[in-house]
């Protein structure tokens, strides 16, 4: 079976993300500008409230930690274990520390607050308008979910159907919320991609720290059997192979040169009644040797 391509490292996403903010607080604040806009309300103006509220809020935590605490609570319980819910901790402090720590250092300004630069009031002078990178949607969609989808792809073995959905239902909830958010005009384009970066790290960190703890079979219930890899059993001790009785039909059919010769061993010493002379009876000549 083909081997499936390893996941991006964090490495390579930590570095992707520091060469866009670079970019961002530059060379792209041009094209932010020209890409930026209203769309929502110029185009489609009365289906505006319902995308803010249905669609975008699909990716905020209203809806993505429910869903995440659910598929962990029922994880725990059918597989009597702690595991699920540390991933949950994981992803909320994940998000919240480091996505919301990235949010305040830079102090962005979203469109509705400013021109987009970085360090320019931030949340004390701006509020939410004011740590708009990266987008706190665009990161949720990857992380939260994504966190999900990690623990149905642990415990469900080696299911390799179900990882190919989960991979493409991620995908889609990730595009719908930087779809959204930039037709509703919430973030510059480069806050949305910088959003896919940052959860993608922090997952990629929570993915990489959660199989280095488990292989060392921690307790507290953080160690976990996966479904479908149990271990192999211990092969059984080699023996000798025993002769198999052969019935005496097939010995009698047997062609007289395929009998065994007999062997030194398994001539027996003379007994006494074959040397002792009887009266009457001639001696043959291969017996007399025998008896001097």
């Amino acid at each position: 079976m083909a081997r499936l391509p390893r996941p991006t490292s964090a490495p390579v996403l930590a570095g992707a993300l520091v060469v866009l903010t670079l970019l961002a607080a530059g060379p792209l604040r041009p094209w932010d500008e020209m890409l930026q806009g209203y769309w929502a309300k110029q185009y489609t103006p009365n289906w505006a409230t319902f995308l803010d509220k249905v669609p975008n809020a699909v990716a905020g935590q209203a809806v993505c930690l429910p869903v995440l605490l659910a598929v962990a609570l029922f994880l725990a319980h059918k597989h009597r274990t702690w595991h699920p819910l540390a991933i949950v901790a994981a992803a909320e402090i994940g998000f919240y520390v480091g996505i919301g720590g990235m949010k305040v250092l830079l102090g962005r300004t979203a469109p509705a607050a400013g021109e987009g630069g970085f360090w320019q009031g931030g949340a004390l002078e701006h509020g939410w308008y004011g740590i708009a990178y990266p987008s706190g949607h665009a990161a949720e969609a990857i992380l939260i979910y994504g966190a999900a989808a990690y623990l149905l792809r642990r415990y469900a073995g080696p299911d390799m159907r179900l990882r190919s959905r989960l991979n493409w239902l991620v995908g889609l909830i990730a595009l719908n919320a930087i779809v959204v958010a930039f037709y509703l005009g919430f973030h510059w384009p480069t806050d949305l991609i910088a959003g896919l970066l940052a959860g993608g790290l922090v997952l990629r960190v929570i993915v990489d720290v959660d199989r280095a703890v488990a292989a060392r079979g921690l307790p507290f219930g953080w160690t976990y059997a996966l479904p479908g890899r149990r271990p192999e059993p211990e092969p059984a001790p080699a023996t000798r192979p025993q002769p198999v009785p052969v019935p005496a039909a097939v010995w009698l059919r047997t062609h007289p040169f395929d009998l065994p010769k007999p062997s030194l061993t398994n001539i027996q010493p003379l007994s006494a009644a074959w040397s002792t002379r009887v009266p009457g009876q001639s001696v043959r000549p291969e017996r007399e040797l025998q008896l001097h």
